[in-house]
């Protein structure tokens, strides 16, 4: 798979990725901004600014008349913020290239962001926070995060509080999209049916115009954890919902791949060694899995369960028990290898698409020092072995660095404390 870095003048970076097996084109514009870079006061700001920018512009001032203008070409439209990027997408048929890249160009360059439209869009915020807060499954992740990072913004809601969210005026959200929202902070990534050239002199027509300044950059995470640490979110749930994990490596780290086959390892995939344990042989939970998540100054690996009440303890032992068993055995040979096939596997059939392949490429060239193609990460995969393994795993797991969170009808933090012993 081949793809083209080009940076314009005024420093805007543009990847293209033609894809000949496909029908289709994706164009995304991503920005290297999101909740980690806003201030107390500025809490759920850039997720604000990511709804705002589908109320309208000059060319089409209502949302219905930009809805309605993809609609007629079959496209697909969306966004989404994070901890440290918000991007913006169209997908269609690629016959429809022209209107696509119009309409993304022009929501993202040209929104009104009109003061009435923000007081309405609000009310729908605040449900969507309601919304969070009603799902533990989804929830837990905040009250993880919010342990591990309790003195960053990396460690608060993506989406804010309805406090903030409530006091937000327009000069608010231009003031923002002024520092953060220039041509060096921001990507234009088109991949599918394309012609390379063609695609380049339409976007040097919509972006060449965009200004360029030097954003801030996100307060750094400081880790120095002594202990291990839990949090316990009292609430009457049907079914206790868990977080546990370690804290981990930043995204370019050199054993990220080594962690990342530790991870689909224990509990990646049906035939994982904790959905084996907790849902196969102990029947403790419908749903376990392990991820992985990193930034560019931190990350961690953790598991996650739904499980009886009565379970919670029996529970928290069983991966705990994991994480300590794969700090002190090799994993055989075959089981390595098959989580090297499950995540190339995974990884091709999820580039069969031009929306997957643009994300893919997009948010390697906001995040990582160098873009890789998948054979190259797939090489890099090949190359971990049972050792890295062994010596990643004791390198992670370890006690000081251990972190439990809770939500359900539970209170002793303590007692659960006693649990986590690596």
């Amino acid at each position: 798979m081949k793809f083209k870095k080009t940076t314009l003048k005024n420093g805007l970076r543009v990847i293209t990725v033609p894809m000949k097996d496909t029908q289709t084109v994706t164009v995304v514009i991503m920005v290297g901004v999101g909740a980690r870079y806003e201030t107390d006061k500025e809490d759920g700001l850039s997720h604000f600014i990511e709804h705002m920018m589908f109320k309208g512009t000059q060319k089409r001032p209502k949302p219905l008349d930009i809805s309605e203008e993809l609609d007629s070409i079959g496209g697909m439209s969306n966004a989404f913020t994070s901890e440290d990027v918000t991007a913006y997408f169209v997908k269609s048929d690629a016959r429809h290239l022209d209107k696509s890249l119009d309409v993304v160009a022009d929501i993202f360059l040209n929104s009104k962001l009109d003061s009435g439209d923000i007081e309405r869009e609000k009310g729908p915020i605040s449900q969507e926070i309601s919304m969070i807060e009603d799902t533990p499954q989804r929830n837990i992740y905040d009250v993880f995060t919010k342990l591990l990072y309790k003195d960053n913004p990396l460690g608060r809601n993506v989406v804010g509080s309805k406090k903030t969210v409530s006091s937000f005026k327009r000069s608010d959200l231009v003031r923002y999209i002024s520092r953060f929202y220039s041509a060096n902070n921001t990507i234009v990534c088109v991949a599918g049916k394309i012609d390379d050239r063609k695609v380049m002199k339409k976007i040097r027509k919509y972006f060449s115009d965009m200004r360029n300044n030097k954003p801030q950059k996100a307060k750094k995470v400081t880790e120095n954890q002594k202990n291990p640490e839990v949090v316990v979110k009292f609430k009457k749930t049907e079914q206790t919902h868990i977080l546990i994990g370690n804290r981990a490596y930043d995204e370019n780290h050199k054993d990220r791949f080594v962690l990342g086959l530790i991870s689909t390892i224990l509990g990646g995939n049906m035939s994982s060694r904790l959905f084996t344990e907790i849902r196969e042989k102990r029947g403790l939970a419908y749903h376990v899995r392990t991820m992985v998540d990193a930034y560019s100054d931190c990350g961690y690996i953790v598991t996650q369960a739904g499980i009886e009440h009565k379970n919670l303890e029996m529970a928290i032992k069983t991966i705990v028990d994991e994480y300590k068993k794969i700090t002190v055995e090799k994993v055989s040979e075959k089981e390595l290898q098959r989580s090297k096939d499950f995540i190339k596997g995974i990884s091709v059939m999820g580039l069969e698409s031009s929306d997957d392949v643009a994300m893919f490429f997009i948010d390697q060239e906001l995040k990582k020092k160098k873009i890789m193609t998948p054979q190259e990460i797939f090489a890099r995969i090949d190359k971990v072995t049972t050792e890295d393994i062994l010596r990643v795993a004791k390198d992670i797991f370890q006690n000081e660095t251990l972190n439990l969170a809770v939500i359900g009808p539970h209170k002793d933090a303590k007692k659960l404390t006693k649990l986590l012993k690596l």
